[in-house]
């Protein structure tokens, strides 16, 4: 059990006491599911955890079982005595989990009840995080079990602030933020997801372009490689990297204009005025796509968009890229047809 030290006897059984300390298996554990290795296994045992010596009138905070922020959760509270609720969101962490429907009424009301939390305390206040209220209906709580939700922070940084206010959250506490720091540490996962299609596309591209003259070209096939290898980084790294000067709301736009930074500096290292108009045509409409399709993965990994409007990104943004990739293949394939019968 991550950070166990120890048992705490309650009215209610044994309840495991944590430590608010990370070892070096719990920063290498982070390490590996930011690489998507092992991501879907990173969990702790749902349930509820004493951190301190907590007594009956501390508080309970709850938060998911993906273990990474279990650990961070854990690591903010460092010194003090209060009660932690673990829900089972399979591994998920708390905001994609409550728009899943994990992290919300029916877990929490279960979670209650199975730890017997009315037993080990002595008021009545959970405290959710801000990401999580999406999932949680606070008024069912509060008519099945008769503990009132309250909504804290943000960041489980603000939660030994908000605690020595009284429970008072400032508007800083609750603005979900987006730091350079935040969008870097997501690429790893993304650029591992991506490997395997990209790997499969990049073969297909290679022997397209080596062979589209009739005469095997390695130098053409490495050249569509390195194209499509740049509009993929465009998509999964830049485009996180420069969201906030990147033009427009729609990550999807904010990839394309990524790509096309890249087309333009592809089209000026390979000696872009010597290309025929097809191929010219091909770069400028087919990168910009296939970066804005990588960036618009990104929409799923910030805390201020919703369900509706990634839909309706989706909607627009899709049949846009297919067109445009359709528009440069097409080019493509049309000049090599004619030079393979010429």
């Amino acid at each position: 059990m991550p950070g166990f030290t120890g048992w705490l006897d309650t009215p209610a059984g044994r309840v495991a006491r944590i430590g608010s300390t990370l070892r070096l298996r719990d920063h290498f554990g982070a390490w590996k599911a930011r690489w998507g290795i092992g991501r879907m296994s990173y969990l702790v045992p749902p349930g509820l955890y004493a951190i301190g010596e907590p007594r009956p009138e501390d508080p309970v905070v709850v938060t998911a079982n993906y273990k990474m922020s279990f650990d961070i959760v854990r690591q903010a509270l460092a010194g003090r005595r209060l009660w932690l609720l673990v829900l089972e969101t399979h591994g998920i962490n708390v905001w994609c989990a409550a728009g899943k429907g994990t992290f919300g009424t029916d877990e929490l009301v279960g979670r209650i009840q199975a730890t017997r939390l009315p037993e080990v305390v002595n008021h009545r206040r959970l405290i959710l995080p801000v990401l999580g209220a999406p999932g949680v209906a606070a008024h069912l709580v509060k008519a099945q079990t008769g503990f009132t939700v309250r909504y804290a922070t943000a960041r489980a940084a603000d939660l030994p602030t908000y605690l020595d206010a009284g429970m008072v959250a400032s508007a800083q506490m609750r603005e979900p933020t987006f730091t350079f720091r935040e969008r870097l540490v997501l690429i790893p996962v993304e650029l591992v997801g991506a490997i395997p299609l990209v790997l499969a596309i990049s073969v297909v591209l290679f022997l397209a372009a080596a062979f589209g003259t009739g005469v095997f070209t390695p130098s053409a096939g490495w050249t569509a490689v390195t194209a499509f290898f740049g509009a993929v980084a465009a998509g999964v790294v830049a485009t996180p990297l420069l969201l906030p000067w990147l033009p427009s709301r729609s990550f999807a736009v904010k990839g394309a204009f990524a790509g096309l930074i890249w087309s333009f500096l592809l089209y000026l290292l390979l000696d872009g005025a010597s290309w025929d108009s097809t191929t010219t045509l091909a770069a400028f409409f087919c990168i910009p796509a296939v970066s804005a399709f990588y960036a618009l993965n990104f929409t799923g990994c910030t805390p201020f968009t919703s369900i509706s409007g990634v839909k309706k990104e989706m909607r627009i943004s899709i049949p846009a890229m297919a067109a445009a990739v359709a528009v440069g293949a097409l080019s493509w394939l049309t000049d090599t047809v004619i030079k393979l019968l010429s």
